[in-house]
């Protein structure tokens, strides 16, 4: 309740000096005047006294009054802080001789001289000077707050019928708080109720435990009020999820992890994200978001979305957070990672793609924290992890805040993007708006490319509140400027997935080489290199004979077939690319630098990443721009880039050597320049009684 502070020797104090009790009789400068038991006075440099072993004050001395308790004195009326402070006045006159906050050039009054009058006189004066005004005190009383002011400070001088707290269940009998609070607890896995529902069971619960000596229920309003205070915090009577959520977290502080360095601690988690997409059967649905986020950086390494997070999506998001984002064509030139905070010229000579990549750092993960949910326990993101050296750290069951950086995560998709898409449909019912569903326009892969582009341009370049230096806690950095000072303090260079590993963590299906090639999700893959094993024995008699191929869920451009008989992988091409270009091909590449020239985009600025970043808000909030004004070129290009996504990561050998990359078909030059309408010419119309006439003999 107090704070003490240092004791000092002052007129009036007994001490024990060598055996003796000693009075005070003044304190001047260096010197101490003391008087023992027979009247004896003596005169002894105040430095002797305190440094002498000896010295100790008399038991039962009076000790300092201890500073005043600011925060207590708040919770009272002020009437009654203002009473505690003119007692203070008064009392510390009756000790010391003055007034607190005299004037410079005060003297003592007499009556109140402790070097020539005793406490009990001054107290005595007191008394006297304020009944004199008109005050009605006696001396028991100034002796009794003189007591309380010495031992409790300014606290002691406050009414304590005032500031004695009250109970919290005020006077209901305890019989009954216990059993509201036992009600209470057993509503947290229930249905939500009402307060009449808890009131009845609160009946039952004291009929059970008391029979006929049961104390009786409160009136309805006092119950009432003691429901509403005993349930505070727990959301009884509100959101069901909310009050079990509640309910789950341990008793005491919550323990921090700190990490240090990018990759150390990574979280992955999935949740459904509020806007509604068209899948590829054409059906409108809700898809899932799954991405990983770093604890040091904040940085989103990777992000899917698949209409139901399975396995092997996990794994193949972990082998995305290894490679380099692509620049994608009409991302303008300020997203590149040669221009941005990050050490781009260190992390180029370790991997010549991160040239061309865009400003997401690669994160190596060395340990993934994850929930109990059936894509991350699987064998499979096991295994994954496993084969990269990730120490795989899965939480306890129902103790989603282990993990609570990622759960915090997915609300800034809500407020920073999902709200601005088309097909928006709110986190809930009551936040839906009327047939929000009519306004899904976006395919699945359309709004992953939007995801990319909006965790390149907001995301990485928006100050996150959790990356602020214990020094300047008022600034806030980037997950990209974090990243860079982490680096340079902790050396840290990660080493982007190779090509061979990256194929060996996508998903495998076991197919049959064909005449035709391989049928997989109902698209055929064919090229020169299967004709050896075209319905031929793989080998693998578990599987019989069936061919291990490897796909990855977000690129259809191509496979990987494993050649068990030589060893290696044969990459196979979709057969259909060869009217279809590859994604982003150079095609695309060329006219995107095309329109960034017209843009006149020459230098990186913040200006430029926030028009982007708006830019991707308006777009993905209109829909595909299907009516707008395109030339030729233009339509061509959006028309076969369309066709397919763009590859997540690595490729070993492209196609085989006797197997030429597909080309998309040269644009014809005709369609470049807008040709003039042909002039119309009627036909006349056919009329068989005049041709009768005509012919007839």
């Amino acid at each position: 309740m107090t704070v003490s502070r240092p004791r000092l020797l002052q007129a009036g104090d007994d001490i024990v000096l060598r055996g003796e009790l000693h009075g005070v009789e003044a304190v001047s400068g260096t010197e101490v005047r003391l008087v023992n038991v027979i009247g004896a006075v003596s005169v002894v440099p105040l430095a002797a006294v305190l440094s002498d072993p000896t010295f100790a004050l008399a038991p039962g001395g009076r000790d300092t009054a201890p500073l005043p308790p600011s925060g207590l004195l708040d919770g009272v009326p002020e009437t009654v802080a203002e009473q505690a402070r003119w007692w203070e006045r008064h009392i510390v006159e009756i000790l010391t001789g003055l007034p607190p906050e005299h004037e410079p050039m005060a003297t003592v009054r007499p009556e109140y001289d402790p070097r020539r009058v005793s406490l009990r006189q001054r107290e005595l004066a007191k008394v006297a000077e304020l009944q004199a005004t008109g005050h009605k005190v006696s001396f028991p009383t100034v002796k009794r707050l003189r007591l309380a002011y010495e031992k409790e400070g300014l606290w002691g001088l406050v009414d304590q019928r005032v500031a004695r707290p009250s109970r919290p269940t005020g006077r209901v009998d305890d019989c009954v708080v216990a059993a509201t609070r036992r009600a209470i607890a057993e509503e947290t896995d229930r249905s939500t109720g009402t307060v009449a529902r808890l009131r009845r069971k609160v009946a039952q619960i004291l009929e059970a435990g008391h029979g006929a000596e049961a104390p009786p229920l409160p009136s309805e309003r006092t119950f009432y009020r003691l429901v509403g205070r005993l349930s505070q915090g727990q959301h009884t009577f509100g959101s069901a999820k909310t009050r079990r959520s509640a309910a789950k977290p341990p008793d005491g502080p919550f323990g921090s992890v700190t990490a240090l360095r990018p990759g150390e601690w990574t979280q992955i988690d999935s949740t459904p994200i509020d806007v509604r997409v068209i899948l590829d059967t054409g059906v409108v649905d809700r898809a899932e978001l799954t991405w990983i986020i770093d604890l040091a950086t904040r940085t989103i390494p990777a992000a899917v979305l698949r209409p139901t997070t399975k396995a092997v999506d996990a794994a193949v998001l972990l082998a995305r957070t290894l490679t380099p984002e692509p620049m994608r064509p009409g991302w303008v030139d300020a997203l590149k990672m040669s221009r941005s905070v990050l050490p781009h010229r260190r992390l180029t000579e370790v991997d010549e793609r991160l040239k061309h990549a865009a400003a997401r750092p690669v994160i190596v993960p060395e340990t993934i924290v994850c929930d109990h949910g059936n894509a991350y326990i699987s064998q499979t993101f096991r295994s994954a992890c496993r084969a990269m050296g990730i120490n795989f750290q899965p939480t306890h069951k129902g103790s989603p805040w282990e993990k609570g950086t990622v759960e915090t995560s997915f609300n800034a998709v809500g407020t920073l993007f999902a709200q601005y898409v088309a097909g928006y449909v709110g986190s809930s019912v009551e936040r839906r708006g009327e047939k929000a569903e009519r306004d899904a326009v976006w395919s699945i892969v359309e709004l992953q490319e939007l995801l990319d582009e909006w965790i390149v341009t907001t995301w990485q370049n928006r100050p996150h509140s959790g990356l602020r230096h214990p020094v300047t806690p008022d600034k806030a950095l980037t997950p990209n400027e974090q990243y860079a000072a982490l680096v340079e303090v902790a050396g840290y260079v990660p080493v982007p997935l190779g090509a061979n590993d990256y194929v060996e963590l996508l998903p495998v299906s076991w197919n049959a080489i064909n005449k035709y090639g391989i049928k997989l999700h109902k698209r055929t893959y064919d090229c020169k290199a299967l004709n050896p094993y075209r319905r031929q024995h793989s080998g693998v008699e578990r599987k019989k004979g069936l061919w291990e191929v490897h796909y990855d869920p977000y690129d259809v451009t191509r496979i990987w077939v494993r050649n068990h008989h030589d060893g290696g992988w044969i990459t196979v091409p979709w057969k259909h690319l060869r009217s279809t270009p590859t994604p982003f091909g150079e095609l695309a590449w060329q006219h995107a630098r095309a329109v960034l020239a017209r843009r006149g985009q020459d230098t990186a600025t913040e200006a430029e990443i926030a028009q982007a970043a708006a830019d991707l808000l308006d777009r993905a909030e209109h829909g595909p721009d299907k009516d707008r004004e395109m030339t030729g070129r233009d339509r061509r290009v959006v028309g076969r880039t369309r066709a397919t996504t763009t590859p997540s990561g690595p490729r070993p050998s492209a196609l085989p050597d006797d197997e030429p990359e597909p080309q998309p078909p040269a644009p014809n030059e005709q369609d470049e320049a807008e040709e003039p309408a042909a002039k119309v010419i009627p036909l006349p119309v056919f009329d068989a009684r005049k041709e009768a006439e005509q012919w007839r003999f």
